[in-house]
């Protein structure tokens, strides 16, 4: 009676009734490879970048059908707001701000950028150095300790240095910190035949891919209240810096792909070994 009401065959009625009771594996895969994801991610990865981890895992599908997935699933993406950065245009006459906000370079260990952040573990503050080469925005060196000093930055800068084959000619771009003023800092700069750049004194812009690297840092991977000790602190932000950052986090800056991979692309375009 209701199929003749609404002008309905009755074969169409019970065929959809069998298409609804069937079970869509496909559906139930892709559902498990975008909670899969989104969990690895700490709850950071939106659809655009679901869409591109799936993509390079052979998985053709599209940032709309990604977000349908996740509203099924109920996953909300955490992202921070936007951040007002101070303006000033004060820099130092000994170290100029030689790299003058030009982020993008022609070839790694062109340009590496250093800074320092702050990382709750346990009962007292613990801080992270870290050294980023522009080229592919590739993490290549850092370091964590209880006591914000020299030899930290120092430490961070050595990794780096060993990590990336002893290069020379660096330039060495980071803001206008006392560790990165300190005759040891730049002792060791010239040893490493690099030269150093600082940013104006209180502009965070001209340090961008660093407090880009920090917010995403922060905000995607380290949790709320922060780590129990620094141990468990070093063993987490290595294994994100190093790993999923490096090599697993699609980078917009590379549309789409991990700075691994786009250093990667590099050398295989340039029949680099």
């Amino acid at each position: 009676m209701v199929c003749k009401v609404f002008g309905v065959s009755r074969s169409s009625y019970y065929e959809h009734r069998q298409r609804c009771g069937r079970i869509n594996v496909e559906h139930l895969q892709l559902r498990a490879r975008v909670n899969r994801i989104f969990t690895q991610s700490r709850n950071s990865a939106g659809s655009r970048t679901i869409a591109g981890m799936l993509n390079d895992e052979g998985v053709m599908i599209g940032r709309f059908k990604v977000r349908s997935l996740m509203n099924e699933l109920g996953l909300i993406s955490k992202q921070p707001g936007p951040h007002n950065y101070k303006q000033a245009t004060l820099e130092r006459l000994d170290i100029p701000n030689r790299l003058a906000r030009e982020f993008t370079v022609a070839k790694p260990n062109q340009v590496w950028c250093g800074d320092i952040t702050y990382i709750w573990t346990g009962q007292s503050w613990s801080y992270l150095a870290v050294v980023l080469d522009l080229f592919a925005r590739r993490v290549v060196g850092w370091a964590i300790s209880s006591s914000p000093d020299t030899d930290l930055v120092v430490k961070a800068l050595d990794h780096a240095w060993e990590q990336r084959g002893q290069p020379s000619g660096v330039m060495f771009h980071s803001d206008q910190g006392c560790q990165y003023a300190s005759r040891k800092f730049r002792q060791r700069l010239w040893r490493y035949r690099m030269e150093q750049s600082m940013s104006r004194r209180g502009n965070c812009w001209d340090n961008a891919p660093m407090e880009r690297l920090f917010r995403s840092l922060k905000t995607e991977w380290i949790p709320r209240f922060g780590y129990r000790s620094l141990a468990e602190a070093r063993r987490d932000i290595g294994n994100y810096l190093m790993s999923y950052y490096n090599r697993q986090r699609p980078h917009a800056f590379n549309d789409g792909v991990a700075p691994v991979v786009a250093e990667e692309k590099l050398k295989t375009m340039s029949g680099i070994g």
